[in-house]
């Protein structure tokens, strides 16, 4: 997936270069406003009282600064942040080690939190609401529990499903936030600093059109700042014009509202093989070669935000603004299927 241009995840090789473009500072922040504002409030009254923060949630699709902003929770609280994931912790014990290992005030962020074993899950609760922890000492008929204290701290959580959370786990987050798609101002002001940051001269028209296909995506958009970037070297004077971007991803086949051919084959594959929906997830993901959990959670936050597909009851359907976009005739249904849907 990370070898797609438009793909919301993080490759390897980027996360380096990511890191230097990720602001520090919540005032450095760009976009979110709602939950900056929250957050603002918050860290100072957190700060006043001398205080950990509460436990954080942030959901929404990848790409959006979910880890970013658990970044910048920790330095404006003045704190280490300690990082893991849901998959990464296997067992309980793995978790007991990393919460006893923590000081206080520290804050402990797990990237797709979703994911967490059962188990481990269920000890979190005691350590996210008490900052306690009972671990078994011993085996057998002698063994017993021992209640071990933790000081203060925050758990950071971050995922894109945040419906697959058990509720006494939700519950136990003080502040939940939603992150949202980014508009076109906000990416070209993360552009704009994104350009300086990598001396790359940039055209206010250029930074327009390349935040107009980055499909509201933070980590999208400079990934097409730094293919355009390559272009401009290659081909032009140096320098990102409007005409330099267009021709740039016209030819990496990136469409004005950042649709990739990706996209596009998975709407032609519901038009063409089943008459534009309704159509399952499984069999949806099985005729296009991909997982079920990549088509739910990488390729249909966009389509569905741009209301090119609906989700119903009996499957996934292609609404009448993909049939204009991909400049095709919506068939006459008068069954009120989802093509009707815009």
């Amino acid at each position: 997936m990370t070898d797609r241009l438009v793909s919301p995840q993080v490759s390897e090789e980027e996360q380096a270069i990511e890191g230097s473009l990720r602001p520090h500072r919540l005032d450095e922040y760009i976009g979110q406003e709602k939950i900056k504002d929250n957050l603002k409030i918050l860290l100072e009254a957190a700060r006043k009282r001398n205080e950990s923060i509460d436990h954080v949630l942030l959901y929404g699709p990848p790409g959006l600064g979910k880890t970013t902003l658990c970044n910048i929770i920790a330095a404006e609280m003045g704190v280490s942040l300690r990082t893991t994931s849901g998959p990464a912790i296997e067992h309980a014990g793995d978790l007991a080690s990393l919460l006893t290992s923590l000081q206080p005030g520290e804050v402990l962020f797990i990237d797709e939190i979703h994911r967490l074993q059962r188990a481990v899950e269920e000890r979190l609760y005691s350590a996210m609401e008490d900052f306690a922890i009972d671990v078994m000492i011993g085996k057998g008929p002698s063994a017993r529990a021992l209640r071990l204290s933790l000081p203060p701290f925050t758990v950071v959580g971050a995922t894109t499903r945040v419906g697959s959370l058990t509720a006494p786990l939700r519950d136990r987050f003080g502040a939940i936030y939603r992150m949202e798609y980014y508009d076109h101002g906000a990416l070209s002001k993360i552009l704009t600093r994104s350009a300086r940051i990598l001396k790359v001269p940039a055209e206010a028209d250029g930074i327009t059109e390349i935040a107009g296909r980055a499909r509201g995506t933070p980590r999208i958009v400079n990934r097409l700042l730094k293919r355009v970037r390559d272009y401009a070297q290659v081909r032009a004077d140096g320098i990102i014009t409007q005409e330099v971007a267009q021709k740039a991803l016209d030819a990496l086949e990136i469409d004005q509202i950042g649709l990739d051919q990706t996209d596009r084959n998975l709407l032609l594959t519901i038009i063409q093989k089943f008459n534009g929906g309704p159509v399952g997830l499984d069999t949806l993901a099985a005729s296009t070669s991909e997982d079920s959990e990549t088509v739910e959670d990488v390729y249909e936050p966009y389509l569905l935000q741009l209301g090119f597909i609906a989700r119903t009851p009996r499957g996934r359907i292609v609404t009448r603004l993909a049939y204009q976009h991909l400049g095709l005739s919506a068939p006459n249904d008068g069954n009120g299927q989802g093509l009707w849907i815009i």
